[in-house]
């Protein structure tokens, strides 16, 4: 964030430390993957992952119905940003979830996804002509993509996964129109929840999240790539999630939590709405 080498150690996690910066606290793994090798982190068993406590899903697809009941709640939030008919760019959109919630509501959306294992999905849901498989720079030209082209560009639990995020921050900022806005979700990790668990907190994924934010800074990053932070706030970052997720996510907590939340598995796909408050949602207008 800021270019200082100065860090202090949180702790270690095999090959992994999690640091925070010295000078700017901003809170990243190192080492970071990159290139190629971050590429494959997102293959197929990513998103039907075999120990979805390291990396992935356990089965992305399955839970589709709860990540679309997520987003039509979180339509209460967003549509206070747009306009009607607003054109709409999903960056790191998975399977399209958010955009076929979005449609529905009568917007023009479109997407981007680097990993073709899940961007299928979106494919085939929206079509080929709304959804690019790659990176952003490259779908900008792919898609020949405007400058002051969108009203809303959102990236949900995406930017902790960018190895370069202000490069990726800045590129939004081109697209977006005059009096259109970003939605941003990320990790909180100066959340109750992230200092009570510590290295316990399934947010700390090392192989995926490179970066853990706060609201001071990821404000101070937006404001270096150009945008003026209107709104931080977690009251709309929760989801669905099914019980089984619930009873593997206690399970990190240690035996006995585990061992409390064991009947609550064989209820694994029933649902409910939680919000434990250790997700912000940033809306940002280019300044």
């Amino acid at each position: 964030l800021c270019g200082s080498e100065r860090r202090t150690l949180n702790f270690q996690d095999g090959p992994f430390e999690v640091v925070t910066c010295s000078d700017c606290g901003l809170v990243y793994v190192t080492p970071r993957l990159v290139g190629e090798v971050l590429r494959e982190v997102y293959n197929e068993d990513y998103w039907k992952s075999d120990n979805p406590k390291i990396r992935g899903y356990a089965d992305y697809a399955r839970e589709s119905a709860l990540y679309l009941r997520t987003f039509e709640k979180r339509m209460a939030l967003v549509r206070k940003w747009l306009p009607e008919k607003a054109r709409v760019l999903d960056v790191g959109c998975a399977a399209g979830y958010f955009l076929q919630v979005i449609k529905r509501h009568g917007h023009d959306v479109h997407g981007v996804e680097l990993s073709p294992a899940i961007a299928k999905e979106a494919i085939a849901a929206l079509g080929k002509e709304r959804i690019h498989v790659g990176t952003l720079d490259d779908a900008v030209a792919a898609m020949d993509y405007q400058p002051a082209s969108f009203d809303l560009i959102t990236l949900w639990d995406v930017i902790e996964h960018v190895p370069d995020p202000q490069s990726v921050l800045r590129k939004i900022r081109e697209l977006i129109k005059p009096g259109g806005h970003l939605l941003l979700e990320t990790q909180n990790v100066a959340s109750r929840w992230a200092r009570l668990l510590g290295p316990r907190w399934h947010h700390y994924k090392h192989h995926e999240h490179l970066y853990h934010f706060t609201p001071a800074t990821i404000t101070r990053l937006l404001a270096d790539c150009g945008f003026a932070v209107r709104q931080v706030g977690s009251a709309y970052a929760g989801k669905y999630v099914s019980f089984g997720f619930l009873s593997e996510r206690a399970g990190r907590l240690g035996t006995i939590p585990g061992l409390l939340a064991k009947p609550f598995a064989l209820l694994k796909w029933a649902n409910l709405y939680v919000n434990p408050h250790d997700e912000i949602i940033v809306v940002a207008d280019p300044a």
